[in-house]
């Protein structure tokens, strides 16, 4: 079946139910609130509903039935008992105090949250999560706040992770989706496919391995993980999870881990999201961190709900007045919870049952306990079910008033998939034969394009940064470096760089140590190193064209593609190496300098000391970060350079600490020492290139530097004369031939259908 016409229908099903379906529940709302209650003004969110579209309207009005409420059907009877569930009367000895016209107007606006939040499940799938923005509600508090509690309140079960240190470090997107055809309880993560999980156990701990995974260095991700909740329980709900702001940064945390938390939470609490501002009642409200959090993005409270937790750590009196603040109004109002569950064998117990039962009963006996202050004469919101009630509520408005700039958002996308598809295809079948052929084609276009510009200028370029590194390594190891031994023994002076501006041109020593560093390069197996770069670079090129091509989400065809490169680079890489290793072999008995090429390498190297240079002092930096600053690090060099002198006498070798020292802050010492020596020698050697000793290729043994980047020239532009004709060339002319054969005639018709179902769009 033609797989466009097959998204397209599937999409524009989903608008067009959605918006008539909408307009079925308001004026089905509409009769029955007609019906029902007279002289009573109709809500604002079912007015904008109904004035989507006046013929329904009017269609509305003329319709109503003076018999009363509608029949209910069996679908619509197991509805009601989910609302009932999901509001919470079906798990506390609460009875459902609902009317009937309220039970059906909460059944109708259950469905339509339910099919909105499958919406957003269908765009995630599609990869295209970003085209429309449906509301979730945002929960943000400090840590401690009880912001964990409420949610497991919610949910009726442990499943958030729990430790002492920072624990959530990525937004969890939490959907509870209702399933009252179900008895069982499960949780899926979607991204990692592990299927159904009914253990909430297990679910914590891998909520709890998925955060811990973020590196202690970044402490917080803004990449977030998606957990599904199916329960007959639960209400349909749209949750997000943060992690919980901070306001003392600890000893092995990041200093702006404080200011990365707020921006996390920043960009979660825009518009259309709901707020769901967690703070405890212990705490004043003037320092509630959510509560300020909420008034920058909100302030005059109409996306804010405020929920106080630990209701029980204060007065009644104190509790009340909370929950009626004045100060901070919020349009939504605040909600007090006490979501603790003593850990008793009484009637308070949480027993084997869902949490939501216990929390509940000693909610109830608290509250009740306390009628005038939190009575229904009180005014006062109190009580998960009510919390859930509320939320559910304000998520269907919110829904309900986002539904047709959703549906514009839906067709709008849908003519644009149309016309493109006119404009790439003609109006022609899109067959699973046409669908890999295109995209075959698109990727054999990039690899077309990538070849053109990659060739022996970028070949030469990648192969001299790597011999430039290995000359830095022999000037180091011959040159530079001083040997690091212990503390108890101060280091002789060997034999200095210093002394070889000034040294006799005849010196053996001098003369020597420039041959056999000389000879160290041409003998590295220059042929094998030059190969194994380009290969490398080759099929690291080729994954990235992989990714950024349709056939990234087709694991059958980056399996082939991958294969089909690594082939033809496997079969190429013995016979390349040998014919680039002969090629270089007269380098490696006498090397002929002339002056324009003294020049150049001149001038490379000074590039090269340079680079060299910033990574010193770069990483000088890290180490004073990782002492507590340059006064620190200061003492402890000077302690290391006085033990070094023989100036101070430690005892054993320093492994247990000396001077006040740990054995960590002296390694630290020893090497801030020796990067500090390097330095200081790269700066000497820079100015010795641009003297006028260094001039001339006469003086190559004054200035081994140059010579050695010379060689390192010579030896990278007779390679890549070979790797081209050898490995680039061969490459570029069998990589698209063997791409025909495994991604063409090799594949069945079977296959090829299997291939254009994994992509879901």
């Amino acid at each position: 079946m033609n797989i466009f016409n097959q998204t397209s229908e599937l999409a524009s099903d989903v608008a067009n139910h959605t918006v008539a379906g909408a307009k079925d529940i308001a004026e089905q709302i509409k009769r029955g609130w007609d019906s029902k209650t007279e002289g009573i003004e109709v809500p604002d969110w079912l007015q904008k509903i109904l004035r989507q579209d006046q013929s329904s309207s009017e269609s509305g009005h003329g319709s109503s039935d003076s018999g009363g409420s509608p029949k209910q059907s069996g679908g619509q009877a197991v509805a009601a008992g989910a609302t009932a569930a999901a509001f919470g009367y079906a798990q506390s000895s609460e009875d459902d105090t609902r009317s009937v016209m309220q039970a059906a107007k909460d059944d109708q606006m259950m469905i339509l949250t339910k099919k909105m939040i499958e919406i957003r499940r269908i765009l995630q799938d599609v990869g295209q999560s970003d085209t429309l923005t449906l509301p979730s509600i945002v929960v943000i508090g400090s840590q401690s706040s009880g912001k964990s509690s409420v949610l497991e309140a919610i949910v009726g079960h442990e499943f958030l992770p729990k430790g002492n240190n920072m624990v959530t470090r990525r937004p969890i997107e939490l959907t509870l989706v209702n399933t009252p055809e179900q008895s069982s309880e499960y949780g899926e993560f979607p991204a990692l496919g592990l299927g159904k999980i009914t253990d909430f156990t297990q679910i914590q701990r891998t909520l709890t391995d998925l955060n811990l995974a973020v590196p202690t260095t970044d402490c917080v991700s803004d990449d977030p993980i998606q957990l599904h909740i199916h329960s007959p329980n639960v209400p349909d709900l749209s949750l997000i999870d943060l992690p919980g702001y901070i306001q003392v940064v600890g000893e092995d945390q990041p200093i702006e881990l404080k200011q990365k938390i707020s921006d996390l939470c920043d960009k979660y609490i825009q518009p259309p999201n709901i707020i769901l501002a967690i703070s405890a009642a212990d705490v004043d409200l003037a320092n509630s961190t959510a509560l300020k959090a909420s008034r920058r993005v909100d302030p005059r409270g109409e996306r804010t709900i405020g929920v106080v937790t630990k209701m029980d750590l204060v007065d009644p009196e104190r509790g009340a007045d909370i929950l009626h603040d004045r100060k901070y109004p919020l349009r939504l109002g605040y909600v007090g919870v006490v979501c603790r569950v003593p850990h008793t064998t009484g009637i308070f117990s949480r027993g084997s049952g869902n949490l939501t039962n216990a929390i509940t009963r000693n909610e109830q006996a608290y509250f009740s306990a306390h009628p005038e202050e939190f009575g229904p004469a009180s005014a006062t919101n109190v009580g998960t079910t009510t919390l859930r009630k509320k939320l559910m509520q304000i998520l269907e408005q919110t829904m309900a008033a986002s539904l047709q700039g959703t549906s514009d958002a839906i067709h709008q996308e849908l003519e644009e998939a149309t016309y493109e598809f006119k404009v790439q295809y003609n109006d022609r079948p899109l067959t699973a034969e046409s669908y890999l052929a295109e995209s075959l084609d698109a990727f054999k276009h990039s690899f077309k394009e990538f070849a053109e510009h990659f060739g022996r200028p970028q070949v030469k370029e990648l192969l001299k940064q790597e011999l430039d590194q290995r000359v830095l390594d022999l000037l180091a190891q011959r040159y530079w470096n001083k040997p690091i031994d212990d503390l108890s023994q101060p280091l002789p002076e060997p034999d200095s760089i210093k002394d070889l501006p000034t040294a006799d041109p005849e010196s053996l020593f001098w003369h020597r140590k420039l041959d056999a560093s000389a000879s160290s390069l041409t003998k590295q197996g220059i042929g094998r190193l030059a190969t194994t770069i380009v290969a490398n670079a080759l099929q690291s090129h080729i994954d990235r064209l992989i990714t950024e091509s349709t056939f990234s989400s087709h694991p059958f065809a980056r399996q082939a593609i991958t294969d089909a490169a690594a082939g033809i680079l496997n079969d190429r890489f013995y016979s390349t190496s040998d014919q680039v290793e002969n090629c270089i072999k007269p380098y490696k008995y006498e090397i002929e300098v002339d002056g324009s090429e003294w020049a150049k390498g001149r001038e490379n190297v000074a590039k090269v000391l340079k680079e060299e240079l910033k990574a010193c002092d770069a990483a000088i930096r890290q180490v004073e970060e990782h002492v507590g600053g340059k006064r620190k690090l200061k003492d402890v060099m000077g302690f290391v350079e006085r033990v070094r002198k023989g100036e101070t006498i430690v005892d054993g070798d320093g492994s247990s600490g000396a001077g006040g020292f740990s054995s960590a802050l002296l390694q630290k010492g020893r090497e801030a020492v020796f990067l500090r020596d390097r330095a200081d020698i790269i700066k000497m050697r820079l100015l010795a290139i641009k003297s006028k000793q260094c001039s001339t290729k006469q003086n190559k043994y004054h200035c081994p530097e140059i010579f050695l980047d010379v060689v390192a020239d010579k030896l990278t532009s007779t390679a890549v004369l070979f790797l081209n004709v050898e490995l680039l060339s061969e490459f570029y002319y069998n990589f698209p031939r063997e791409l025909d054969i495994r991604l063409g005639r090799r594949l069945s018709e079977a296959e090829v259908e299997r291939f254009a179902r994994e992509d879901p769009k």
